[in-house]
């Protein structure tokens, strides 16, 4: 474990800088760590005020489901090509790529007056962030280059994306009632622009991978069989496990992803070196991190329709009732890092996820019932899930990176962030299946404890 044991500062960016050898260490952290924020508030910025686009456009429930799903497409397909990318060309070149595509396209959004450029303009961003995330943790590698302190810096890294999904969920309801859904996209442009302007004074040059190849058949595999599979799952939401295009996508991206592996034996430089997923800790760590961002995005869909459709709220007070989660989730992040040094990430990913367990229990117990006040009925799991998530996060994130090279640092990333964008695909739609929302958040939890066990029992 590379993890040191000894005590470390609340403060994020100034713990992890404090712990490698640079005095700008923070500010690098912070902007890496504002960007990968972003990537994933605008993965979910749209969640809200979705049904108020679908009226602007004269959109039918299919092609909303496709406008909701578009970026979370090109964004998961992508992220192991990306991470590729990242260890071929060097991480602050691909990190200037993927900024400059993902500044572009959520510019071109707001200013869509159809649903075709709007839909064009969402999968470019996907584009942009699959380049963007995996060379975000290559450049992190590089501005910690001691393994403590990479290890540290981890910790902290792990609860971003939770929280970034946070914000775009409660920030996309106040920004749709106050000033329309198009401003929303304002945020992932502002922190696209500042990146570019400060990555050549803050980050550090990266050194090209010389003499590796692409492995374009088996980026081709993995992007389509992705991508489809995410498609066909997505639409499972008002389509049955039988109709033909559900089936269609299934089969074709289980056949695409089953030769994945048959290319990758004989390629010289695989996209995805199959050894990369033999550590078994390593694998459960990346069960973690999907699971993680899963059970929160399906308590963010499920409680806001709840409160929306079955208790009448607007769609600020939605938001509203979700700020104890973020300002929880923001606590238990901050208190993550530190208590990965002292306890290590095994421990404390095992304890987030039991704790986040019981969140999810209480919100199937109480949460969804329409006679039970909000401050017993829906905040405690509010809090509970929160916290467990923060610490999952973090250890789990410290694991899925433990040992990785710094020539597969990309390749981590990207590994690491496909998981954190399938998860919520695949859990959501294994979930609905059950039929009742309190069934499916109980089921979510005994989730979160069998891989809490599996963890437990894994040295």
């Amino acid at each position: 474990m590379t993890v040191t044991t000894h005590h470390e500062s609340t403060n994020e960016a100034a713990a992890a800088g404090r712990g490698a050898a640079g005095p700008a260490t923070g500010p690098a952290f912070a902007l890496l760590g504002t960007v990968q924020m972003s990537l994933i508030f605008a993965l979910t910025s749209l969640v809200v005020p979705l049904p108020t686009i679908g009226r602007e456009f004269s959109l039918a429930r299919d092609d909303l489901i496709l406008l909701s799903a578009a970026y979370g497409l090109t964004f998961a397909g992508l992220l192991l090509f990306g991470g590729r990318l990242t260890d071929r060309f060097g991480g602050r070149r691909v990190l200037t790529a993927g900024l400059l595509v993902f500044a572009a396209a959520s510019l071109v959004a707001p200013l869509a007056q159809g649903p075709g450029l709007l839909l064009a303009a969402r999968f470019a961003q996907g584009v942009g962030a699959a380049l963007t995330a995996p060379a975000a943790m290559a450049v992190l590698r590089a501005v910690f280059p001691r393994p403590a302190a990479y290890g540290r810096a981890m910790a902290t890294w792990g609860g971003l994306s939770v929280l970034g999904a946070t914000a775009g969920n409660l920030l996309s309801g106040v920004i749709s009632a106050l000033a329309g859904w198009r401003l929303s996209f304002a945020v992932p442009v502002a922190v696209a622009v500042v990146a570019l302007v400060l990555a050549p004074r803050l980050l550090p040059a990266t050194p090209a991978g010389e003499g590796r190849s692409l492995d374009l058949p088996g980026a081709l595999l993995a992007t389509t069989g992705i991508s489809l599979a995410s498609y066909g799952l997505v639409l499972t939401d008002a389509h049955s496990w039988g109709s033909r295009t559900v089936l269609l996508s299934l089969l074709t991206a289980a056949l695409l992803l089953l030769a994945f592996p048959l290319v990758e034996r004989r390629a010289r430089d695989p996209l995805l070196p199959l050894g990369f997923l033999r550590d078994r800790r390593r694998v459960l760590a990346l069960a973690a991190i999907g699971l993680t961002a899963a059970g929160t995005a399906t308590v963010f869909v499920l409680l806001s329709l709840h409160l929306q459709q079955e208790l009448g709220w607007s769609a600020l007070r939605t938001s509203a009732a979700f700020v104890p989660f973020a300002v929880v989730l923001l606590a238990a992040g901050r208190a993550a890092g530190p208590l990965v040094a002292r306890y290590g990430a095994p421990r404390v990913s095992t304890a987030g996820l039991v704790t986040a367990a019981a969140g999810l229990a209480l919100l199937a117990l109480t949460g969804l019932t329409t006679d039970i006040p909000y401050a017993v009925g829906l905040l405690p799991g509010l809090i509970l899930l929160p916290a467990g998530a923060a610490a999952a996060f973090a250890g789990a994130a410290v694991l899925a990176t433990d040992g990785v090279e710094p020539h597969q640092a990309g390749l981590a990333g990207g590994v690491m962030n496909t998981a954190m964008e399938l998860g919520p695909t695949v859990v959501f739609a294994a979930v609905l299946a059950f039929g009742s929302d309190a069934i499916s958040l109980a089921v979510s939890a005994a989730a979160f404890a069998a891989v809490a066990f599996l963890g437990s029992r894994t040295k």
